[in-house]
């Protein structure tokens, strides 16, 4: 173990399950403590519970990202628990299907609360807390779908896309204030999100054909909050098995 994070504090929101679980547990091996956020108790609970069985130290936090007072109370209780936050990885997100004139005003509105402004929430005060400090490192979740189309997709998509814009946008404003923001955008992923499709099917739309596994991303967001990654920023990564070259 290389402990290249010893020290350091890592917040991982939607951290129950699958990217997220997987991106707390590689923070961890690093040597990050880290905060585990999700609305999903009993799965939050489950992580801690890894990161403590490979030698880390964690907590889970449990908070809906798209409500303001939560994600404040999350970044508080965080510097509470650990005096410090380094690394945030917002990866919180549902998907609800839905063609653009038949989509329902309240499946657009849950989307884009938990995907777009969720987002928005956790950096607002990720780098609230970053400014007063030395600077860190954010890495959003977005999707291949925030850089394409996809047929019956229409709030999923959008609020990808935002994420991007979000993210390249932040990462402006913050650049001289030693805050460096990015994004990873996954492809095909076996994860509680795409469980009702079989690896057969992802490897299939996937030029290496094979699907991706949660830690494919995770070894992007840990480069990404790396010093080896130092002059990266704004930049949507894509982790896709080569979907998007096609």
């Amino acid at each position: 173990m290389t402990h290249k994070f010893e020290g350091r504090v890592a917040l991982v929101t939607g951290g129950s399950s699958g990217i997220g679980r997987g991106t707390a547990l590689a923070f961890a091996r690093e040597g990050a403590r880290v905060v585990v956020a999700d609305v999903n108790d009993k799965g939050g609970a489950e992580t801690v519970c890894m990161i403590k069985e490979i030698g880390g130290e964690g907590v889970f936090i449990k908070t809906n990202v798209s409500q303001a007072n939560e994600v404040e109370e999350l970044i508080k209780r965080t510097v509470e628990a650990y005096n410090r936050l380094d690394f945030a990885f917002n990866n919180a997100g549902i998907a609800i299907g839905g063609t653009a004139a038949d989509l329902t005003e309240t499946d657009w509105n849950s989307v884009i609360s938990v995907n777009l402004k969720g987002v928005w929430l956790c950096m607002k005060y990720e780098i609230l807390q970053m400014l007063k400090g030395e600077g860190g490192c954010i890495v959003n979740t977005a999707s291949i779908l925030g850089l394409k189309g996809a047929s019956g997709l229409t709030a999923y998509v959008a609020s990808k896309h935002g994420v991007v814009g979000l993210t390249k946008t932040a990462a402006l404003e913050y650049a001289e204030e030693g805050i460096r923001i990015n994004a990873v955008c996954p492809g095909w992923i076996k994860t509680g999100m795409t469980e009702n499709i079989s690896e057969d099917q992802m490897a299939a739309q996937t030029p290496i054909n094979r699907a991706g596994k949660p830690e494919d991303v995770a070894g992007c967001v840990v480069w990404l909050c790396s010093d080896a990654a130092s002059f990266v920023t704004g930049h949507a990564m894509v982790v896709d098995g080569g979907m998007v070259a096609k």
